[in-house]
């Protein structure tokens, strides 16, 4: 009986020590973009603006047609737009190098550049 009690608390320390593995290597992955990542803002082709990641903030992105730009913990969203389809709205948050958002109606793209590698990549 002793034996089984042992042998259970081991096992119990054990996938403890798994669960808190997982949870580092996840928080590794799934951290914002890191020191130095921008979002890079661009319209027509042609850059106009850069946002340090680091530095919270909003701004409205043109004025007839507009797309509103919140940066908040390292990550970049767009959070309201009037264009037709708000499918950039729907993309939810960027933080690593290379994520985007585009909003074709309002031909906006904004980029992350500078910042850690996303680690993910997909074939379709």
């Amino acid at each position: 009986m002793q034996k089984d009690r042992k042998k259970a608390a081991l096992h119990d320390l054990l996938l403890a020590a798994g669960v808190l593995l997982a949870a580092g290597v996840l928080s590794l992955l799934l951290r914002p973009g890191g020191g130095g990542a921008w979002a890079v803002v661009s319209v027509d082709g042609q850059e106009i603006a850069r946002y340090r990641l680091d530095q919270d903030r909003e701004e409205t992105i043109g004025q007839g047609d507009y797309n509103i730009l919140r940066i908040e913990n390292g990550a970049a969203a767009v959070t309201e737009a009037n264009c037709g389809d708000r499918t950039c709205v729907v993309m939810g948050p960027i933080s690593r190098e290379g994520e985007t958002i585009v909003c074709l109606p309002h031909r906006l793209l904004i980029r992350v550049e500078g910042g850690e590698a996303s680690g993910v990549d997909a074939v379709s």
